[in-house]
């Protein structure tokens, strides 16, 4: 069945290079088709004033058939954590660097984005994580992470001391710098400068990739992706380490904390032209077999 997509949000960043000429083009090609265009509200200074309907991105998302993202990877992880739980399909229109969530080059957006409104797309859903910082007993913070959740020092050349446990089921005890808990669409992010493996965005699993560990033996783990994950921040320690949320989102936990991670209910739907591989997001992104062929 062929969607309908009569209302199309817009959401970004304004500040980004090269944003004001992908968005004056794409908003040409959706008014050409006589569709409803609403802009999120920073969008709206690189535009004459009055001229589109404006809103936030929860507004977007509870109102939109279809949000297209204008900017990085950065910019779609901002909006996802919010789009998510209306469960909005999301397109992404690359104008920042990597690009493994935004894949539509701004030179192919006169033929990619009407294939997609014509129904020719390829959907994935991807899911994300629910972080919770508890302290005796009670939730002092909590946030959404669709790449990851790195609990860590805070500070150059200092180790935390924390034990880990899954699925109430104790794990070890590690000195390391922190922790990186990431999604299979985080595997390609700060995850791998860890060390930590590549994994394919359908996988139903979770990676936890220790922070220069102080134990040479300690290497990453995949588990299921329900597994509920739990890092006790050790009383002994002495300062208090933050725990960041796609590297956008920041907490704060104590010595004595808990940081509890576990799947969100909601998933974020994904649409991709026909044809996208992410083995071929790989070669591109990642520079393999580059060797080869130059």
């Amino acid at each position: 069945m062929q969607p309908s997509f009569k209302k199309i949000g817009i959401v970004g960043r304004s500040q980004q290079e090269g944003v004001q000429s992908v968005l004056e083009e794409l908003l040409a090609l959706l008014l050409e088709r006589e569709l409803e265009v609403v802009l999120e509200e920073r969008l709206g200074d690189l535009l004459p004033a009055g001229r589109y309907q404006q809103g936030s991105v929860e507004e977007i998302g509870e109102d939109s058939d279809l949000v297209i993202v204008v900017g990085g990877d950065g910019s779609l992880l901002s909006a996802a954590r919010t789009l998510a739980r209306y469960e909005t399909p999301v397109l992404g229109v690359n104008r920042g660097r990597l690009g493994f969530l935004t894949d539509i080059s701004p030179d192919e957006l006169k033929q990619q984005v009407p294939a997609v409104l014509d129904g020719k797309f390829e959907r994935e859903r991807r899911f994300l994580l629910d972080a919770r910082v508890t302290r005796d007993g009670k939730t002092v913070g909590r946030a959404d992470a669709l790449n990851d959740v790195v609990v860590n020092s805070g500070t150059s050349a200092q180790m935390i001391e924390f034990e880990l446990s899954i699925n109430d089921t104790f794990v070890y005890r590690q000195r390391a710098d922190g922790l990186i808990v990431s999604t299979p669409t985080g595997s390609t992010a700060y995850s791998l400068s860890g060390g930590g493996p590549i994994m394919h965005p359908t996988l139903d699993a979770v990676v936890l990739v220790p922070m220069f560990p102080h134990a040479l033996s300690s290497r990453p783990i995949v588990v299921d992706g329900n597994s509920e994950i739990s890092i006790h921040i050790l009383g002994r320690n002495r300062i208090h380490p933050p725990v960041t949320c796609d590297g956008q989102v920041n907490m704060t936990a104590r010595p004595g904390d808990y940081v509890v991670i576990s799947k969100k209910p909601h998933r974020l739907t994904l649409l991709h032209p026909i044809g996208h591989s992410f083995y071929a997001s790989c070669r591109d992104k990642l520079r393999w077999s580059y060797a080869l062929v130059n």
